[in-house]
């Protein structure tokens, strides 16, 4: 499957850790209507790019908080690996979700070659339709920055 802006996107449940505390979190996509979302796809805890994308949307937390968003953080990892890297930076101020199947990426059409997770960032309106989406068609080396995401998230006002 591969979305489109307008879409509802498959559910999801799962299971992680809060970004900030360490401890496990389960969350599903169903329970964050009502308000905007940015679902950020990345590929691997502790990779650089990944780790820089992460470290900007927690330190930009308040300013998508003001627009009423909230932010969840994908990646295959396990939640084990999510609690250690998180640990490891200082916390974020967002879940991290463990998507150890690649499942949920799969069912976003967000798996890249040879099954590997793409670099993606979805914002979703308070109705849960995709609102606005990057996909990194490469190997990711780049992250959508915060300015666009607020951009974007001021424009569903």
């Amino acid at each position: 499957m591969s979305l489109a802006v307008g879409d509802l996107p498959p559910s999801f449940c799962l299971e992680g850790v809060d970004g900030t505390t360490g401890e496990p979190v389960t969350v599903e996509l169903d329970s964050t209507r009502g308000s905007p979302v940015v679902v950020a796809f990345y590929p691997a805890d502790d990779s650089p790019v990944c780790t820089a994308q992460l470290s900007d949307y927690s330190a930009s937390i308040a300013s998508l908080h003001d627009l009423g968003a909230q932010v969840l953080a994908i990646s295959p990892q396990s939640p084990r690996s999510h609690a250690a890297f998180a640990a490891a930076r200082g916390g974020f101020e967002f879940p991290l979700l463990s998507d150890e199947d690649r499942s949920v990426a799969a069912s976003w059409g967000n798996l890249g070659l040879l099954d590997l997770y793409r670099r993606s960032t979805f914002v979703l309106g308070a109705d849960g339709r995709v609102a606005w989406m990057h996909r990194s068609v490469g190997p990711g080396l780049t992250y959508t920055p915060v300015p666009e995401l607020l951009e974007v998230l001021e424009g569903l006002r």
